[in-house]
C-alpha cells in the first residue's frame, strides 16, 4: 500500500459514498493548484530482478486518490497532446508501436549516414524545463499550477524486509509510480526541430556540423 495505507478495494467497494466528497477535494484542489501532502509521498520497494544479486526494480507506491485524480487529469492532457500534435514522430518512449530498439536504429540511421558522407556529427543531451513546456504546448493555467505544485516537495521512504526509512525528499525527475509520469516525461522531451531520437531519459539531439561556430549556433538555440 501507498504512504495513505488505504488500499484500491477499499475505494472500489465503497465507491458510491466516496464519489462525490473525492470530486470535490479534486475540484477544489485543481482549482486552488494545490495538491495534499500525502499525495506527494511514495513508498519505495526494491523488487529483485533476474539478473543477479545486485540487480533491483524499484517500486513506488503513491496514494490512491492521488492517482484517481492524475488519470482525470490524463485523460484531458492526452486530448490536448493528440490535438494539438504535441508528440513529435521521433518520440520512442511510452509510445504505441515504438520501443527502445526503433530509437537506436533511427538514432543510428542517421548518424551513419553522415559518416558515410564525411560529415561531423555533434550529439547533444539536453535539460530543459517541463513547466515551461506545459505553457507553450497551451495547457490551460490550472492545469499547469497543478502540475507544478504537485512537483513541488516530493517526498519518498524506502521499505526493505519490514523496515522502513525516514521520508527523505526527491529533488529532480517526475515521480516514479505516478500516472502522470510517462505523459509529462513525453512533453518535456520536446525539443523544437533539431533531429532528435527519444526514449525515455536517453534524450539525443544531433546534426551534422561543418566548423566550430556550428556548434555554437546549436547551443545559442537551446539556450534561447
Amino acid at each position: 500500500m501507498g504512504p495513505d495505507e488505504m488500499h484500491l478495494q477499499v475505494l472500489r467497494e465503497l465507491a458510491d459514498e466516496v464519489a462525490k466528497p473525492l470530486s470535490i477535494i479534486f475540484e477544489k484542489s485543481w482549482q486552488s493548484s494545490e495538491t495534499p501532502t500525502d499525495w506527494k509521498r511514495g513508498n519505495i520497494y526494491p523488487i529483485f530482478k533476474k539478473k543477479g544479486p545486485g540487480n533491483y526494480r524499484l517500486v513506488s507506491l503513491t496514494a490512491v486518490p492521488s492517482k484517481i485524480m492524475e488519470q482525470t487529469l490524463l485523460e484531458t492532457m492526452l486530448r490536448h497532446m493528440e490535438n494539438k500534435e504535441v508528440i513529435g514522430d521521433s518520440h520512442h518512449g511510452f509510445t504505441n508501436s515504438k520501443s527502445c530498439p526503433t530509437n537506436l536504429v533511427a538514432f543510428y540511421d542517421t548518424v551513419t549516414a553522415l559518416v558515410d558522407k564525411a560529415r561531423t556529427t555533434d550529439i547533444i543531451y539536453p535539460d530543459l524545463c517541463l513547466i515551461s513546456k506545459l505553457e507553450r504546448q497551451g495547457f490551460d493555467r490550472c492545469t499547469t499550477q497543478w502540475i507544478r505544485n504537485w512537483l513541488d516537495g516530493h517526498t519518498q521512504r524506502v521499505g526493505v524486509n519490514g523496515l522502513i526509512t525516514k521520508w527523505r525528499p526527491v529533488t529532480s525527475g517526475v515521480p516514479q509510480g505516478s500516472v502522470l509520469g510517462p505523459a509529462l516525461f513525453n512533453i518535456f522531451q520536446q525539443h523544437g526541430q533539431w533531429d532528435i531520437s527519444k526514449f525515455d531519459n536517453d534524450t539525443k539531439l544531433h546534426g551534422a556540423v561543418n566548423i566550430l561556430e556550428g556548434r555554437d549556433a546549436i547551443q545559442r538555440d537551446l539556450h534561447s
